[in-house]
């Protein structure tokens, strides 16, 4: 099969279009023909590295964690799935070595849940992993009807969906962005505030009790801001800022979960959720959507097409 691979540790210019054998299928898995691959921050970073303390990573590298596809084979003991069912993941796996990046890729069945029919390959491959964050995030600090919850980085590929999520659980949902932003964020179903010097004046200003729970999805000074405007740290968390935890918040860092995913599928069903990608490239320009996505300005989520894409 044909694969996006690093030798090394190393940036876009190191990843290189190989041919590497088909991955084999442990009980326990299926075989995904991949449709199409999200772009996550975390690729490169794991690329790049910065997880080597953390991550058991072997080379050559395929990157990529979440999948869209259709299951070609199955583990001799599955049952959850067939050939030709339609399904996206978020497929961490214990060592990093065999990832989406790929025509072809293995997963766990504890990884996977069935593809919303609303959705396109390329949209579905861009909700498990950001999809993941923001509803685990969301859960952690227990969103619910009737809160005001404050979301930072509304625009991006996890924040574009913690506020449509928290909005679809009956929240007042205010999120920073870029003025540029602004217009899309009222589409999702949140008051936009720009952030920067003077950002909790702002927030102030739209929720003069404060807030009720903070999804931070950007770092920098985001957790200091909002100790001053939650009402409990307790009902804060954030993706980027360990600190976070040290100052009574929480860090969330996500994890694969069908039960998970297939909770979002059925927001998807219902009309309460969806991706919105920013662009696609072919899996032959991997390195040119790593880096649109270490630019940090994209609005909604980067994905990889490994056949012909749809419409969005």
């Amino acid at each position: 099969m044909k694969a996006i691979a690093l030798d090394g540790y190393g940036g876009p210019d190191a990843l290189r279009l190989i041919e590497v054998p088909d991955p084999k299928v442990a009980p326990g898995e299926v075989l995904i023909r991949v449709k199409a691959a999200g772009v996550n921050p975390v690729d490169w970073k794991l690329a790049e590295g910065r997880l080597d303390a953390i991550m058991e990573t072997r080379f050559p590298l395929i990157p990529g964690w979440d999948v869209a596809g259709v299951v070609e084979r199955v583990g001799f003991d599955v049952e959850e799935f067939a050939p030709g069912d339609e399904v996206f993941g978020y497929i961490r796996k214990d060592i990093a070595q065999l990832g989406a990046y790929a025509e072809l890729v293995s997963a766990h069945v504890r990884m996977l849940a069935r593809k919303p029919a609303a959705l396109s390959w390329e949209q579905a491959a861009g909700v498990p992993l950001a999809g993941l964050t923001a509803y685990q995030a969301v859960t952690r600090v227990g969103v619910h009807a009737g809160d005001t919850v404050l979301v930072h980085a509304a625009a991006g590929g996890v924040g574009s969906l913690g506020v449509q999520i928290a909005a679809a659980l009956g929240a007042r949902v205010i999120g920073t962005a870029s003025p540029r932003n602004h217009d899309f964020v009222r589409r999702l179903g949140a008051e936009p505030v720009a952030y920067g010097d003077g950002l909790a004046e702002r927030v102030g200003r739209l929720a003069p009790e404060g807030v009720d729970a903070v999804l931070d999805f950007v770092g920098g000074d985001a957790v200091d801001v909002s100790l001053g405007l939650v009402h409990s740290p307790e009902r804060l968390a954030s993706i980027v800022d360990p600190e976070a935890v040290a100052k009574g918040g929480h860090y969330v860092w996500v994890r694969p979960d069908a039960a998970d995913l297939t909770d979002l599928a059925e927001l998807v069903d219902q009309g309460k959720l969806t991706v919105f990608v920013d662009r696609v490239f072919p899996l032959e320009q991997a390195a040119e959507a790593w880096r649109l996505s270490s630019q940090g300005h994209t609005r909604g989520k980067l994905v990889l097409s490994v056949t012909e894409p749809q419409d969005s």
